[in-house]
Parts: structure tokens; C-alpha cells; sequence
């Protein structure tokens, strides 16, 4: 099964797009939450979501956030306007989809989280130590998460249980052995100096994984963005990629 993995939209309809016209003929979808906060096109990702087949989709911080689970001030300045903006807009058909999103999702043998499976809605996967004491809180050999915005891949060895990993770049495929955590990177708001949507194609049988890139009009986002007023730092890192 040929599968497009993507994390962390944040409301950007036009990095969506481009991801799903350049992944080609896909399977299923898998989509690891956030998938609004900071753009400005919530409603319109939702209903491009809904309208896709085979799809299974997390929640993420800032779709908890557009629910009001989570106490805005875990966020920081520009994050909670951009949450309380989502929350004016989100139609009701739009909170409907996020409110019945779960949390963490098994899929073709594969755990699937947003930020951990130990804390699926917040927990970063960035340091070894941290990954480490997450390999307990789940029983499959791979898992897919997003939240850091950033392509990368750690991996537990068999024999020694020593920790590795890396950032992945475009075109990589990092070869997949004992047990793993992938993570696609984000379409909406890359944060590893590269401004394309990232994205992943995964093939479950046999299991091989590879990080991708899309580019996308990053300045007619930025237009909306300015339309609707957002925070300056929130529209200047679009083209940044951090």
C-alpha cells in the first residue's frame, strides 16, 4: 500500500494542495493533526481533508486548542492569536470534524501520533533521552509522529538499545530496522530552514519510507495571512521555513 503521511497543515490550503498533487496516486492518507493553527484557512483544509478517501487523521495541540481543551496560555504570543482568530472562524462542521479526531490511531501494523505515543497531543520528540523513555508506550516497530515541524527518523538498535537519528532531507530514504520513530515534517510551517511543504510516502509492504518536498505560492498565504491580520513573525516565517 502506497501511503502519503503529512503532519501540521496549520490552515495552509495552498501547501496542501501542492503536497497532494505532487505525492501522485496514493492508497490511504495518513494525517498526524494540527491541522489548523497559524494559517489562514481552517475551514477550507477541513473540508479538503473530508473529501479525501482511505483517510485516517489525529488531533493535534492546536486543534485542542480550536476546542478549547487547552489553556491558551501554553501557548505563546503569536500562537494564541492565531488560536483565538481559528476559533472565531471555525464553522461548525469544522469543529465537528476536529472534536471527533482521536488522539493516536494503529494503522497497517503502524502506532500513528501527533506528538508522542506516551503524550499523544503535546510531548516533543526531539533529544535521544526523550525517545528513549517513549519506545515503552508503544507495541509496534514503527511509529510516525509530527509537532516538531521538522523531517527526521530516530531508531532504537536491536542489540545495544542505543538511540539514533537525524534530520531527513528531500529525496532521502533512511533505511527502516528495528524500531523507529518517522516523522514527515510539516506541510504548513516548516521549521528546518527549508520553506517547501514536507511530506513522506510510505509503502507498507515492503516497508520503505521517503521524505519529500513541495513547493507552493508561500506568498499568496502571506497575503491572507495580512488580509486577516495576523502577527507579523507568524507571516515572515512562511518564507523562512522556521
Amino acid at each position: 500500500m502506497r501511503i502519503l503521511v503529512l503532519s501540521d497543515i496549520h490552515a495552509n490550503l495552498t501547501a496542501l494542495d501542492a503536497v497532494l498533487e505532487a505525492a501522485g496516486p496514493v492508497e490511504a492518507i495518513w494525517c498526524l493533526g494540527d491541522v489548523v493553527g497559524y494559517g489562514p484557512d481552517p475551514n477550507e483544509c477541513i473540508e479538503r481533508l473530508r473529501s479525501l478517501p482511505n483517510l485516517t487523521c489525529l488531533m493535534g495541540n492546536h486543534d485542542a486548542a480550536a476546542l478549547d481543551q487547552i489553556d491558551l496560555e501554553a501557548f505563546n504570543r503569536e500562537a494564541r492569536h492565531s488560536v483565538r482568530w481559528t476559533q472565531d472562524v471555525l464553522t461548525p462542521q469544522g469543529r465537528d470534524f476536529l472534536a471527533q479526531l482521536p488522539e493516536r490511531a494503529l494503522a497497517e501494523g503502524v502506532t500513528l501520533a501527533h506528538g508522542s505515543p506516551r503524550s499523544p497531543v503535546w510531548e516533543y520528540l526531539l533529544d535521544h533521552q526523550t525517545v528513549s523513555e517513549n519506545m515503552a508506550y508503544f507495541d509496534t516497530d514503527l511509529c510516525f509522529i509530527g509537532h516538531t515541524h521538522i523531517p527526521l527518523f530516530f531508531c532504537q538498535e536491536s542489540d545495544t538499545g542505543e538511540i539514533t537519528g537525524d534530520i531527513v532531507l528531500d529525496g532521502e530514504s533512511p533505511p527502516i530496522s528495528g524500531r523507529m520513530f518517522l516523522n514527515p515534517g510539516s506541510v504548513g510551517q516548516p521549521r528546518d530552514r527549508d520553506s517547501r511543504a514536507a511530506y513522506a510516502i510510505f509503502n507498507s509492504e515492503p516497508r520503505h519510507w521517503k521524505a519529500a518536498r513541495a513547493q507552493y505560492d508561500i506568498a499568496s498565504v502571506q497575503e491572507r495571512m495580512r488580509q486577516a491580520d495576523f502577527p507579523t513573525r507568524l507571516v515572515q516565517r512562511l518564507i523562512q521555513g522556521w
